[in-house]
């Protein structure tokens, strides 16, 4: 051994692959070893202690581990570096009409009443109202699932999970763990978290993709000659399958972990939620980081929201003179709770700290899609490309604000209205009117398919889609009585619902519950006619089962059930009688 180590002090680089990952694997969990003794020690030193405040040690002795092995796997986060964006032509293709540029923005987590789009908001976007009254709003729109990453891959592909098996979002590994750890015991009221520890079969979460079969609006652009570039979250699977890179985006500039400012910048305030156990994971485990196409990572130019945004426009001058498909994807309203100083500021002094600081990243927001549009208009560009803005799902009601989804019960993690409302504006100048307001009930499963006819490229051959081209809609050409959809569905594991109409259908086997409304008269859901209304129940129920028919098992299991209280936020106490529901990851 002693030789073996004297060989490597003299020339490290002639050893062979194999023994360098064996030494590299063996220092780490030697370090690792070390860490686990001292926190052990930390814990007994500690017993006198609250046991929250050891739960605090255990999450930050597994939290820097975890974040020691992301070194080892993956270098430490560079310094900011300029991106190069491929440059497109220097003048216009000539023949044939140009095809539009096509913008894709999609929030974070924005709730209805997050923004004054609707009368409300906590505080102006007049922005988002200006993308809003320049094209089509759909008044009953909604997100394709109740959290974050299935929305996203039916926004890809305009497909359900019953046909790509793509259910449920993707946690980091650990994180359930965590969660249930922090929430067991919390105070609160809520039932128990329960955790299903993963399988030796369950995929990584960086496998925990979109599979490389599905075909997605960027492919579909991209045959059809567009350059393609995500800017900003993914989270539907990393790497070779399931990167952007390898799902049609030509470049992709990665969120890849989840601060906003590092805790410590001198222009941030953070807001941390005591009583959420996500947001002390997401504190602890978060690092402020990105990557381009698949490189090291290095630290982002800015606040996310901010720099997502220099780089957007950079990206639309860089193509100017040919047709792209730009998608920006904010983290932005998302925990943890982060805003630059200069927007903390401008919103006023509102109460709790948490609101104030929610309001700023609202505001931050809105100043990125106003940037987006003056930008367009700067270029002369406007004229001659598409902008849809959405949110990925509704608020959520463990940030502890009531109010960001009103007047809908619900929040994210619930098929409540709060949950799946999401707003969707698209603008498209001298094609579709401005002010034009479409009330049939669409979704994100027609975004692929609406964006693909803007374009005049092909859906893919011998691939169903589930959602549907709704530009006749928003140019005012469809009948006056016709609908988009006969039904719209939603599934998470057991959590259901079915939008048939007027009508709607949410069942659950935890707890046991089926809630009938009709949105014509009950758009906020408060009575709920399953009792009374036999009939109707059993033609929903029917649907819901016909949706499942056929459809195609989960890629990977769930392996955490949250309750979720319907009513409350998180940070207002649960009692019994309270409604609740769970939902899987």
């Amino acid at each position: 051994m002693n030789n073996w180590h004297q060989e490597c002090n003299n020339n490290c680089d002639r050893l062979q692959p194999v023994q360098r990952r064996r030494r590299k694997s063996e220092g780490g969990m030697r370090m690792a070893r070390r860490w686990l003794i001292g926190g052990l020690a930390v814990l007994l030193v500690a017993g006198g202690t609250g046991w929250m405040f050891r739960k605090e040690i255990i999450l930050n002795i597994l939290t820097t581990l975890a974040k020691a092995q992301d070194v080892r796997a993956r270098g430490p986060i560079g310094p900011t570096q300029e991106i190069r964006w491929q440059q497109g032509p220097d003048f216009v293709s000539e023949g044939g009409e140009r095809p539009p540029n096509i913008i894709l923005i999609i929030a974070d987590d924005l709730g209805m009443n997050d923004i004054s789009t609707f009368g409300g908001g906590i505080v102006k976007t007049p922005n988002i109202d200006r993308l809003a009254s320049q094209g089509a709003s759909f008044n009953q729109a909604y997100s394709g699932h109740n959290s974050c990453a299935p929305s996203r891959a039916m926004l890809m592909t305009g497909r359900y999970p019953t046909r790509t098996g793509f259910y449920f979002t993707p946690i980091p590994d650990n994180m359930g763990r965590m969660v249930k750890l922090f929430s067991d015991g919390a105070g609160g009221g809520l039932p128990e978290v329960v955790f299903t520890p993963p399988g030796k079969d369950t995929p990584t979460f960086e496998q925990q993709g979109l599979p490389g079969s599905e075909v997605t609006v960027a492919e579909v652009l991209k045959a059809k000659g567009y350059h393609t570039v995500h800017i900003g979250k993914w989270h539907t699977g990393i790497g070779k399958e399931f990167g952007a890179n390898a799902q049609g985006f030509d470049e992709s500039l990665l969120m890849a972990s989840g601060l906003h400012l590092p805790v410590d910048d001198p222009n941030v305030v953070n807001a941390r939620l005591p009583f959420d156990p996500i947001d002390r994971f997401l504190w602890a485990r978060m690092e402020f980081s990105t990557s381009y196409n698949g490189g090291k990572l290095f630290k982002p130019g800015g606040y996310l929201s901010d720099y997502w945004t220099d780089e957007s426009i950079k990206v639309i001058k860089a193509n100017k003179n040919r047709p792209f498909f730009l998608k920006l994807a904010h983290w932005g309203i998302h925990t943890p709770l982060q805003a630059t100083k200069a927007d903390y500021d401008a919103v006023g002094d509102l109460k709790p700290e948490r609101l104030r600081v929610y309001a700023a990243m609202t505001r931050a927001l809105d100043r990125s899609v106003g940037r987006i549009l003056d930008a367009l208009d700067a270029e002369g560009m406007a004229e001659n490309t598409v902008v849809v803005f959405t949110s990925d799902n509704g608020g959520a009601g463990y940030i502890g604000i009531p109010g960001v989804n009103a007047p809908y019960r619900g929040w994210k993690l619930t098929n409540f209205e709060g949950g799946i409302r999401v707003p969707m504006f698209v603008k498209w100048p001298g094609k579709i009117p401005a002010g034009a307001k479409i009330e049939a009930p669409v979704a994100h499963i027609d975004v692929m398919p609406t964006v693909a006819a803007a374009a005049q490229a092909d859906l893919p051959k011998g691939v169903a889609i589930d959602g549907v081209n709704l530009l006749p809609f928003a140019e005012g050409k469809a009948p006056a009585n016709r609908r988009p959809h006969e039904a719209l569905f939603w599934e998470a594991g057991y959590y259901q619902a079915v939008r048939a109409g007027d009508w709607k259908l949410q069942v659950s086997t935890n707890p046991k519950k089926e809630w009938l409304y009709n949105l014509a008269v009950d758009p906020t859901e408060k009575r709920n006619l399953a009792a009374e209304n036999p009939a109707k129940l059993a033609e929903l129920r029917a649907m819901l089962v016909e949706h499942h028919k056929d459809a195609r098992p989960p890629l990977y299991p769930y392996s955490i059930e949250a309750p979720v209280a319907v009513d409350k936020t998180l940070a207002e106490a649960f009692v019994p009688g309270d409604e609740f529901i769970y939902n899987p990851n």
